[in-house]
């Protein structure tokens, strides 16, 4: 149907990793074990792994390391429950950077499989309305 259709506009997997609207976590996914490339968005990244010393200082002690695992350990149980499914939704339990006890708070996300830039499976992790 578009095949003589003009090209408006493209934005890959790899510029999204490149200019920082994706983190690849790979590595550490595949620790968890996932066998496809993982990426969180960057809304994902800020809300549930990103944490400073200043963080620790202020709140609770914890680690980027840690909360990374956390969100790819929860996604792993999902994966493993719907095996067949290309989207799943799983709840994250972190502590908010701005908290003021310390107390984790309940988030939903999303993760979705499907193509990469050359048809490869890849995982994305995001909120909602990062897709």
């Amino acid at each position: 149907m578009f095949e003589d259709a003009d090209l408006i506009h493209s934005y890959t997997r790899a510029e999204a990793l490149a200019d920082g609207t994706l983190i690849d976590v790979s590595e550490t996914a595949r620790e968890a074990g996932f066998r496809v490339p993982v990426a969180l968005t960057r809304a994902a990244w800020f809300d549930c792994v990103a944490w400073t010393a200043e963080d620790s200082q202020r709140v609770v002690h914890q680690d980027e390391a840690g909360r990374l695992w956390d969100v790819l350990w929860m996604a792993r149980i999902t994966a493993k429950q719907g095996p067949n499914e290309s989207r799943l939704s799983f709840p994250v339990l972190r502590v908010p950077r701005d908290s003021t006890n310390g107390a984790p708070v309940r988030v939903l996300l999303l993760m979705d499989i499907g193509p990469g830039d050359e048809g490869e499976p890849v995982m994305t992790i995001g909120f909602a309305e990062d897709f």
